[in-house]
Order: C-alpha cells, then structure tokens, then sequence
C-alpha cells in the first residue's frame, strides 16, 4: 500500500538502521493514572528524552546521514521555531557539517539559545514560521546551502516514522497513536509505519485550535489560522504537501484541541508522570481530554515530546492551573483604613484555613471612601470547596469580599 507513497515502509526501516546509535530509542511507558483519568489504556512514547528534547532528531539525523560529501562540504540551512532547529544543529555537529538555521523572532529564547549552543549560525527573521521559511530558502540559494527542510522531505518523514516503528514493536498491541502534528511529517512517517502492522492500527493527529490547518485543508476548508499559543512548536500555517498527501491516502484524521486543555495536558505530564513537555509535546494528551469517548477502552499511544519550555511560560501554566483547580484565589476586599483592620482580615482567612499568598493595597482608586481601603488577597486553598468556604465564611462574618478568580475560571 505505501509503494506509491513518497515514503516507504522500507524507507522508515532503513532509516531506523541509519539513525540507531545516533539518536535515543525512548522508552514507551504504560501510565496507570492518566488511564485512569482518561478511560484509555495510555501508554507514553517519551521523545522529550532525546539529547535536544524532541522526535526532530530523528528526521534531522536522517537527512544529514543521507548527504553526499558535497553536500557536507557545503553546509546545511533550515529554518525553525526550536526543536527542528536544535535536531539540525546537534547533528551537523556531531558530523562535522556547518549549520545555519533561521528562526522566527517570537522563537522562545531557551530554543534559541539552546540552538546556538549547538555552534549553528541562528538567525532571527521573520514574524511567523513562513516569513523565516522565505528568508532562509533565498539564504539557501545566495550561499549554495543543502535546505533541511523541518517536514515536506522523504528523509525527514522516513526518520520521524521510526517512532512508531519503536512503539509498535515494544507494544504491539497498540490500537491507536496519537501524534501532534504542525507540518504533519510526524503524524504523515507515523501513519506509513502503522500501515505495515500486523493489526490494525489508527493514527490520529492534534493541532491546536487555533493552528488547524492540517484539519483544515483535509475537511477542504480554506486555511485560516493565527493569535498566540504555548503550543508554538505546533503553530504552522503551511503544512507539508508530501506529509498531506500521505495523511489524505492513508485517512488519517486530524482532531483539534483548545488552548486550555494543552495547558492542562503539560501540568498532567509533570504532576503524574513527572515529565515535562511544552505545549505542542503534550498536544497527544491534550487529545484524550478533548474527546475521551473516542479512545475510551483502547490502547492508546501517545507521543510525548518537546521538553524545551520556556521556564517562565511554565510557571504560568502551573499557576494558571492552580487557578482553575479553584487552588488559588482572587479576592478583593474592602476594609477599613485603620491600624489592625488589615490583621483582623489576615486572622479570618487563617481561622478558615486559607493561605495568604499575595497582599496588595489600594487606598486611591478602588476604595468607596477616604477612610476604607481596598485590599486584594491572592489566597491558596485546598480545592474548590475549600474556595467556596473561604468566602462563605467572610460573608458570614459580614466581610464584604469579591472574587476575581471568578473570571478566569469561567473563560474555561
């Protein structure tokens, strides 16, 4: 069936014997909690584990192992929003081959400096993944560079598909895998791999809502994609026309997932599994929220990759999480302006068992009168029931209190 594919099943295997020894054979682990939580049997192929953190590694060590020696001599340009970039960089190193790679300016600054640590040549141009792909393929042609393309390659294609190759080995009664997919060369060599199963096997896709154009262009719609996203190592407007072709003849289907349940997917990585992925490593999980009763009882595989978040943007995420687990919240509180009104406020919360995390005041603007100010508590508490009992019990006590958390919880 995938002879008249661009990319075969015998091209995927020669590319596990090319790359074994190059790149990790991740571990694929079986996660009792998260199966619990999603109604799947889960089991977690963890790519974050490779040396730059992604299953970009292997397409990259792929493509560079096929060059000829000019093609070495020559040197290698591709452009990036991180972890392709740090797959190329890594690799050309280690081969002996000069490397430039051209990322977005928005690229996160760990993918960044992590690229550069590589001694590739980086170069920041462009707003969008797109306006980085024109720049570098014009450098390409000035400099008489080998394009290392990040997804619409066979090499690069036949080297991502060997993370199927390695879950359906270890675990071959794998029904299901799940695969972000922002080129679609994961979820496009994956779906090749599948097809050769003994049994059958469906790969699903996930892209984030906002960056469907995957989903877009196979149910025929016109690609509208844009605005921000944690999951940006997913966020591409131009997918592949070789992983699309392959995705479109071998019925792959590709789901979409909102913002929040990304968020939702990282912290579930790291409290349960201890493993960090950023936004788009975790869009496979992401997938299992969204639609449970699509994989409720299946055995479910999920690629976790991608473990270069930026440390700020996942603070956020954990915070943000805390918010919407009813953990943390906002109250505003209007007091009087006197000495031990504030400690009387402090001593309710304690009595009610609330942890005072954040105290400010605001005595100028938001206060109903010269003599009152008006404070705003950032308060932990053990859930959401615990939340409602904080502010139930200074209202009982004639409090009068305001919750902000309010809004945030009901945007989800």
């Amino acid at each position: 069936m995938t002879a008249r594919l661009p990319v075969t099943s015998g091209d995927i295997h020669e590319a596990a014997s090319r790359i074994a020894g190059n790149v990790l054979r991740t571990p694929l682990i079986h996660s009792q909690t998260l199966s619990d939580i999603t109604g799947a049997r889960v089991w977690l192929k963890l790519e974050n584990q490779q040396f730059a953190a992604s299953f970009k590694e292997r397409g990259a060590a792929n493509k560079l192992l096929t060059l000829s020696e000019d093609e070495r001599r020559r040197g290698v340009i591709a452009m990036s929003a991180g972890n392709h970039a740090q797959g190329v960089a890594y690799h050309a190193r280690r081969l002996g081959i000069e490397a430039t790679i051209v990322m977005p300016k928005a690229t996160p600054f760990v993918k960044v400096s992590r690229t550069r640590h590589h001694a590739a040549r980086v170069l920041l141009e462009g707003e969008t993944l797109a306006d980085a792909a024109v720049f570098a393929h014009e450098l390409a042609v000035r400099e008489n560079l080998v394009f290392v393309h990040p997804y619409n390659d066979p090499a690069i294609i036949a080297g991502q598909g060997t993370v199927a190759l390695e879950m359906l080995e270890d675990q071959p009664t794998l029904d299901c895998i799940v695969a972000p997919v922002g080129g679609a060369g994961l979820a496009a060599g994956c779906a090749i791999a599948a097809a050769e199963h003994s049994s059958p096997v469906e790969v699903i896709g996930v892209e984030v809502e906002s960056y469907a154009a995957a989903a877009q262009q196979l149910g025929g719609r016109p690609v509208s994609v844009g605005g921000a996203t944690i999951a940006e190592g997913i966020a591409v407007r131009d997918v592949g026309e070789l992983p699309m072709a392959i995705l479109r003849a071998l019925g792959v289907d590709v789901m979409t997932v909102p913002e929040r349940l990304i968020e939702k997917a990282v912290i579930l990585l790291l409290e349960i599994e201890k493993t960090v992925a950023e936004g788009a490593g975790a869009a496979a999980l992401a997938a299992l929220l969204a639609a449970p009763e699509r994989f409720a009882g299946r055995n479910v595989g999920l690629i976790v990759s991608g473990g270069n978040i930026d440390t700020r943007t996942l603070a956020n995420v954990l915070m943000r999480g805390l918010v919407r687990d009813g953990r943390l919240i906002d109250l505003v509180v209007d007091i009087s302006d006197k000495p031990g009104a504030l400690a009387d406020l402090t001593r309710t919360i304690a009595e009610l068992g609330g942890n005072i995390v954040e105290v400010q005041h605001q005595r100028f603007f938001g206060a109903l009168s010269a003599n009152m100010t008006e404070v705003e508590l950032m308060i932990e508490a053990q859930d959401t029931a615990h939340g409602d009992a904080i502010v139930a019990g200074l209202k009982a006590k004639s409090v009068p209190v305001r919750r902000r958390d309010r809004l945030a919880l009901a945007r989800d």
